[in-house]
């Protein structure tokens, strides 16, 4: 498993729960404090994947710190660059972030983050790559990306939206030179928007780097839910594991799946999603988790409602 810094970057997020889960204000040395607990929690449960965003608020900073106060040996970083931030840290701000896949992006943002992480930056992607974006068609930009690979980064994206199957065999499409660029490919997978699977398993026979992101659904299914509760109640007293756990052991089952994230943003919360590593699924639990998946326009419609807190 690895630990992804979206819910204690900055303080507004759309996950179920953040009244509770954040310490009170989140005010940045609160939430660095967070952040670094985690991180610690994470390291010395056996993590060793940390994955950040431009767009996360503080998250590259935070991770550099913790990354300064002593060696640890054996990490993979990974960060992203294609939202801009913009709330300011406020929970209320209209705007959260800005999309823009373009080259100046790029240039601006991969500086941003060489600042904080210099070397130790292991994977850029561009995030929520959908059809259509130009880190799929724009040749100056897969040029710049193919300077970074040879610095040594593996170069990736993430995807999100209804079409990221697409998404995902168009990029791994775009060559430079005849050498695929894409290397890693991050990706929304679980119970509830499984669509995903046969793309990422096509990803990760051709040698990519394939990381599950949002394996919990934002949330939703780690809480009761009434139409949710019929499959994964009985999954629960059978396994004796928590919902989060249990999820998040769905994802580590998937053969494709290199790193499954963990967004946790209390030391409970990662406790109990650490276990996942230890829960073993059999194929009847799997196939009925299978109930539960939603159409990915219903899937993404109702992530797109939730409200940013």
């Amino acid at each position: 498993m690895g630990f992804g810094l979206a819910a204690v970057g900055r303080p507004g997020y759309i996950d179920l729960g953040r009244d509770q889960d954040l310490p009170p204000g989140r005010g940045v040395d609160a939430m660095r404090r967070r952040t670094h607990e985690l991180l610690d929690l994470a390291y010395a449960d056996g993590v060793r994947h940390f994955d950040a965003a431009r767009s996360y608020g503080r998250s590259e900073e935070f991770l550099a710190q913790w990354l300064d106060q002593r060696e640890r040996p054996g990490l993979v970083v990974s960060s992203k660059w294609g939202y801009t931030y913009t709330a300011g840290w406020r929970v209320d701000a209209e705007t959260h972030e800005v999309k823009d896949h373009g080259l100046g992006t790029y240039e601006r943002q991969v500086a941003e983050t060489r600042a904080l992480l210099g070397d130790r930056l292991d994977v850029y992607q561009v995030h929520s790559v959908t059809p259509g974006s130009p880190a799929l068609t724009d040749p100056a930009l897969h040029r710049a990306l193919v300077e970074l690979g040879a610095q040594g980064v593996l170069v990736g994206l993430s995807t999100s939206g209804p079409d990221q199957a697409e998404a995902i065999r168009s990029a791994l499409a775009v060559t430079v030179d005849g050498v695929p660029l894409y290397r890693s490919v991050q990706a929304t997978w679980n119970p509830l928007e499984p669509s995903a699977g046969a793309a990422l398993a096509e990803a990760h026979a051709a040698g990519c780097r394939v990381m599950v992101k949002e394996a919990l659904a934002n949330g939703r299914l780690a809480v009761p839910d009434p139409r949710l509760d019929p499959v994964l109640g009985p999954l629960t007293e059978a396994t004796g594991a928590a919902r989060d756990t249990l999820a998040l052991a769905a994802a580590l089952h998937q053969p494709w799946a290199d790193v499954v994230l963990s967004g946790a943003a209390t030391t409970d919360q990662l406790t109990s999603n650490l276990r996942a590593t230890a829960l073993t699924l059999t194929a009847d639990q799997l196939a009925t988790l299978t109930e539960l998946a939603e159409s990915p326009p219903a899937y993404w419609h109702h992530r797109s409602e939730l409200p940013w807190n």
